[in-house]
């Protein structure tokens, strides 16, 4: 079973195998965590979603390219459901959780740091995307060992940091 933790920072900066992109359909970067993770792993990144995914990755699915310039080895990109355009059926959050983890299967990965995918710009309701993400990735299975979600600001750390505490009990 792997250890779940809450951490406080930013994604880009985990000693990690694998983090996780909450990317969007086209694969060619975006804004927020999409962005930020395009910006500190370098053009390589771009680079290597254009030759894997040249037609883009669908909503709910996941795929893997270089960190390029991060300390990770791997990027896993998933493509969670835009909640503010009408794509509110939680399976499709779930199964990004589901399927970055087979992906990080496949690669080898045994630690990897996500975000909590849809809860920016796609606007997900916070306290479900929190509860999707830990009830998701407590009951996968899965080769990794450590799984971190990575929150930036302390209010939404604690509040991940108090499901998990829940998960546990």
């Amino acid at each position: 079973m792997p250890t779940l933790t809450a951490v406080l920072g930013d994604i880009t900066t985990q000693r990690t195998d694998a983090v996780v992109n909450a990317a969007n359909n086209a694969m060619r970067g975006g804004g927020g965590v999409d962005g930020a993770i395009h910006r500190a792993g370098g053009p390589a990144v771009l680079d290597d979603c254009i030759a894997r995914f040249p037609h883009g990755l669908a909503t709910g699915d996941a795929g893997w390219t270089t960190a390029g310039d991060m300390s990770a080895t791997w990027v896993v990109h998933t493509v969670g459901p835009n909640y503010a355009a009408g794509q509110r059926d939680r399976a499709l959050l779930t199964s990004c959780y589901r399927r970055c983890l087979e992906v990080a299967g496949e690669i080898g990965a045994r630690s990897i740091a996500f975000p909590l995918i849809s809860a920016g710009v796609y606007g997900w309701p916070l306290d479900d995307a929190i509860a999707a993400a830990v009830e998701t990735l407590s009951s996968t299975a899965t080769r990794a060992e450590a799984i971190r979600i990575v929150a930036r600001d302390e209010d939404v750390h604690e509040r991940v940091s108090g499901a998990i505490a829940q998960a546990r009990r």
